[in-house]
């Protein structure tokens, strides 16, 4: 048995090993030569699954250690046979800390309170209901649209996307890229998106680079539609729009979902889904061992401080987004690079708040976003 493996998905190694050959590659060299004689793809979405990969080769599973799936090509593959997964919700939790962080940054660059705020969520899949979730936590009002949950569920949580427009102030994008249909998200955000905003609301997108169009929203900044705009997933990566860039308030390379645990869960995911397919018998293969911070101690003295002061200084301390924009400003070139050799970046339950003059309320909250906390004396 040959399994072909993208070499940037961690803890994979000596998994597979025991039932066959494991090849690990970079995904831009995973070419038709190298699968034909495969029989499984570990993949990310960097690898393009599609007939022109797959016509010649013995691949019958597809794997891909991401939530999104929308670089396989899901009709050829069932023409031909060839069974797919991929890891819902893997890195969810990464995404809910990183929108955390982002909007912690920009109520304090902008000088407001995020309970003063309304925020729409366009998407409320896996990372949508964790990202309401926490904006909630921090006292936000919260809007939610998902069109598909909604014609399932009924519309009692959910709101249409011009509500959002007309009365959200901050939006946040995570839908799938769907390129046609009634829920197609192809260039979501573009110029008439934009312009029928009613509040110039800060924009984030950490879904797909296609979900908003680039020329679109650099037109929104300009014109003043938009008073912020904080950009994880861009159009034509890694070519990124310079312009684009220099326009952003928060820029990094698509790795809102890159913290160790997100990666650990679908390295996880992906190696039981193999197993399951080729009745392997490791269903319940976990990593051996996830990397650590070097810090785990948050000391919190909240003495003449805000409780959303408080929880500002325990979620940068695990995770600052503005480390990654300076990253990314400094070398676009590398976006790449700067994905696959990304830092050890660790959720809220691997940390242990230590507090002093810190209020119950903001003790609660940070307990319910996942930190541990330990009992004081105080």
């Amino acid at each position: 048995m040959k399994f072909i493996i993208d070499n940037k998905i961690p803890y994979i190694k000596g998994a597979l090993e025991p039932f066959g050959e494991a090849v690990y590659l970079p995904g831009a060299q995973t070419t038709p030569e190298v699968v034909k004689d495969a029989d499984a793809i570990i993949t990310r979405t960097r690898t393009s699954c599609n007939e022109a990969l797959l016509a010649e080769s013995a691949v019958k599973f597809i794997a891909t250690a991401t939530i999104g799936y929308d670089h396989i090509d899901t009709a050829y593959c069932q023409q031909a046979g060839i069974e797919w997964t991929n890891a819902p919700g893997c890195n969810s939790r990464s995404v809910e800390q990183y929108l955390t962080s982002a909007l912690l940054i920009m109520a304090e660059k902008q000088a407001f309170q995020l309970r003063d705020k309304t925020i729409g969520i366009v998407g409320v899949g896996q990372v949508g209901s964790k990202v309401a979730r926490a904006c909630k936590l921090l006292g936000m009002q919260v809007l939610l649209n998902d069109p598909p949950r909604e014609r399932a569920e009924g519309s009692d949580e959910f709101v249409s996307l011009q509500e959002i427009k007309a009365q959200a102030d901050i939006i946040t994008l995570h839908v799938p890229l769907a390129m046609q249909g009634k829920d197609a998200t192809f260039h979501l955000a573009d110029t008439l998106f934009f312009s029928e905003l009613e509040r110039a609301p800060i924009v984030i997108n950490t879904c797909r680079g296609e979900v908003m169009d680039t020329f679109a929203a650099e037109t929104a900044i300009q014109r003043g539609s938009i008073s912020g705009l904080v950009v994880d997933c861009w159009e034509r990566e890694p070519n990124i729009d310079r312009n684009l860039l220099a326009l952003v308030d928060l820029a990094t390379p698509h790795i809102a979902g890159y913290s160790k645990d997100g990666k650990a869960n679908g390295t996880s995911m992906s190696v039981q889904a193999v197993s399951r397919f080729f009745q392997l018998g490791i269903d319940n293969w976990q990593p051996a061992k996830v990397d650590l911070p070097e810090q785990t101690i948050i000391e919190l003295d909240g003495l003449n401080r805000t409780d959303e002061e408080i929880i500002r200084e325990a979620v940068l301390f695990t995770y600052d987004v503005r480390n990654d924009d300076a990253a990314l400003r400094q070398s676009p070139e590398q976006f790449e690079q700067l994905r696959g050799d990304y830092p050890v970046r660790r959720e809220y339950p691997v940390f242990t708040v230590k507090p002093k003059d810190v209020s119950p309320n903001a003790l609660d909250i940070l307990a319910q976003l996942g930190f541990q906390i330990e009992k004081s004396n105080n």
